[in-house]
């Protein structure tokens, strides 16, 4: 049998990396890579985005939707699993490589910050289908097994959920109240200065420290993370 180099074969492979250690940072090393003995023969990509309309009693049509924000790609492939020709434990290796991505890394909880590692699905030159996201769902039937009952044959149905990160400074205004960011603050930081950098406005500081229970916008301990929350337009002009 041939190689896949020989062939010139793309060969298609799943990363298991490190989850990111700050908020916005991208994933960290590569905890194990499962190559995939044979690429998939389907791929389920999906992508959604979110409208927001206000019914109007007066008008005769539907209103105008209101953009609201773009959700994940989501990707579904099936990884089949194989070793009748060598009778090894190759496939339930693969599977516990598998299922350590629904799980939170040692590192992660050595942290006190659990987090299940971010997953990659590669294959060759595409680009759509290939993005950093976590293991949504994971299911895996095994249909033949070794006289010693050591599976040799599964079939793993797999889920990927898109985990991009936020680019820095982005205007909370533009999403929903659930988009947020965090902010490390430093010396010399308040509420209203941080509102006017996120928000343009120095007065919306009380939705800054409502997410954080601070009852004092100009003391702000060094170091410490603030959740620094979306606002929606209403949000702001209601304060």
């Amino acid at each position: 049998m041939s190689s896949p180099a020989a062939t010139g074969l793309a060969r298609a492979t799943l990363r298991i990396m490190e989850p990111p250690a700050t908020v916005g940072a991208g994933p960290g090393g590569n905890i194990a890579t499962v190559s995939l003995q044979f690429n998939p023969n389907k791929l389920g990509l999906t992508k959604s985005t979110e409208w927001r309309r206000q019914p109007s009693r007066m008008a005769s049509e539907s209103a105008m939707p209101e953009f609201v924000g773009s959700g994940p790609r989501s990707l579904s492939l099936e990884v089949f699993l194989d070793a009748t020709a060598t009778h090894d434990n190759s496939v339930e290796r693969n599977v516990e490589k598998l299922m350590q991505a629904c799980v939170p890394t040692p590192r992660s909880l050595a942290a006190k910050k659990p987090a299940s590692p971010w997953v990659r699905f590669e294959w060759g030159t595409a680009r759509t289908t290939s993005f950093n996201g976590v293991l949504g769902s994971l299911s895996v039937d095994y249909s033949l097994f070794d006289v010693d009952g050591k599976p040799l044959r599964a079939t793993c149905s797999l889920t990927l959920e898109e985990a991009s990160t936020a680019a820095p400074g982005q205007n909370p205004t533009s999403g929903s109240r659930e988009a947020r960011r965090t902010h490390r603050v430093v010396a010399g930081d308040s509420l209203p200065q941080l509102a006017w950098h996120e928000y343009g406005d120095a007065t919306a500081w009380r939705v800054i420290a409502e997410a954080n229970d601070i009852d004092d916008p100009h003391v702000l301990v060094p170091g410490s993370e603030l959740l620094v929350p979306g606002a929606t337009e209403s949000d702001l002009d209601g304060l």
